[in-house]
């Protein structure tokens, strides 16, 4: 018989803490609501002689990300006004850990390298509105995984 995962083995989304690291100063981003890096790779098809079957080869990676937070810290609209001000762009690192002291795996740190910013809002308000979110997308170089999650009973089989 195959095992089971145990349900308070599922990491809860929200344990967990983000730094970013920015001109040397590093900042606990309490303000997070959700980030998510992703990568993409870039594949290239292969043709195979005597079948009909292509194949893939991947041939390199590139990293995005998303990010959103509580529109209360002026910490990254500082840094885009410099440059727009002066031209000298920002780039940090993020260190994010997932932990949810219930859950058998343990914690996983992951810190994305180079971060750059491709978008972000600038000022916002409305009237009869919510709390007010700030939403961005990023780009990043490489990561590194420092804290990897235990592998759970049953995984090996």
């Amino acid at each position: 018989m195959a095992q089971l995962m145990n349900g308070k083995d599922a990491v809860w989304a929200g344990m967990g803490s983000v730094y970013v690291t920015v001109d040397g100063n590093r900042y606990c981003l309490i303000q997070a609501v959700k980030i998510s890096a992703k990568y993409k790779k870039d594949k290239k098809k292969v043709p195979i002689m005597g079948t009909t079957v292509t194949a893939n080869k991947g041939g390199g990676l590139s990293y995005s990300g998303t990010m959103s937070h509580y529109y209360n810290t002026s910490l990254f609209r500082k840094y885009l006004k410099r440059y727009q001000d002066t031209g000298e762009d920002l780039y940090f690192d993020m260190v994010i850990t997932n932990e949810d002291k219930t859950a058998a795996c343990g914690k996983q740190t992951v810190i994305l390298k180079n971060c750059n910013f491709d978008d972000g809002t600038v000022a916002e308000l409305e009237a009869g509105g919510d709390v007010l979110v700030d939403e961005s997308n990023f780009t990043f170089e490489k990561f590194e995984m420092p804290d990897e999650f235990t592998e759970l009973d049953g995984m090996k089989g």
